[in-house]
């Protein structure tokens, strides 16, 4: 069945949680589901030793993971205003992929998650469109129709979703958030289906 890749990295779990919901927004439109991957930390620690399986949440993505996707909703917490090492890394390692050309065509689209309301959060999702772009694809964002974009104390921009997770990272998804999230997964697999045809 086609899929729409849900592609994050996340170090305090607030990325993931935000991944969760674009992964629900997915599964509820019909012929597509939704695959949830992660990518490894970024360390000194070299990638023949560490293993190969993370100690929870989804597997690591693989190249083919991302050739075969009928889509794509990349996530990342903010760092310093642009997407976390871990993610750059992983597409920075795409170069084969974009020489074959295999997501000209396909709808693509972000989500980050910030500890502050002013902490990059635009300024993150647009840094993580400029690969998609590189790549080809087509960009999803969220529309005005989603009216929670009018009204959110917390996250959520018409360049995809966020969320606020505050100083300590412990605040969880508000409901807004929740609903704009999963109003993205939608959106792209309903993008998706309708290239498809």
């Amino acid at each position: 069945m086609a899929y729409i890749l849900v592609l994050y990295y996340s170090r305090q779990g607030n990325t993931a949680a935000l991944a969760r919901q674009v992964a629900r927004g997915v599964e509820e439109v019909s012929g597509i589901e939704a695959r949830l991957r992660t990518v490894p930390a970024v360390s000194a620690e070299t990638e023949s030793v560490a293993d190969e399986i993370p100690a929870a949440g989804p597997p690591y993505a693989t190249p083919d993971d991302l050739r075969h996707c009928a889509g794509l909703a990349l996530g990342s917490p903010t760092r310093f205003g642009n997407m976390a090492a871990a993610l750059k890394y992983f597409l920075d390692g795409t170069g084969d992929i974009w020489l074959s050309g295999a997501l000209i065509g396909k709808p693509g689209g972000v989500f980050t998650s910030t500890s502050s309301m002013h902490g990059g959060q635009e300024s993150t999702l647009i840094s993580m469109m400029l690969p998609l772009l590189h790549h080809g694809m087509l960009l999803v964002g969220l529309p005005y129709s989603e009216t929670d974009l009018l009204h959110t104390l917390g996250g959520g921009t018409p360049y995809g979703p966020s969320h606020l997770a505050g100083g300590a990272s412990d605040l969880p998804l508000s409901e807004a958030e929740k609903r704009l999230a999963r109003a993205f997964g939608r959106r792209l697999a309903e993008t998706a289906i309708r290239l498809a045809r």
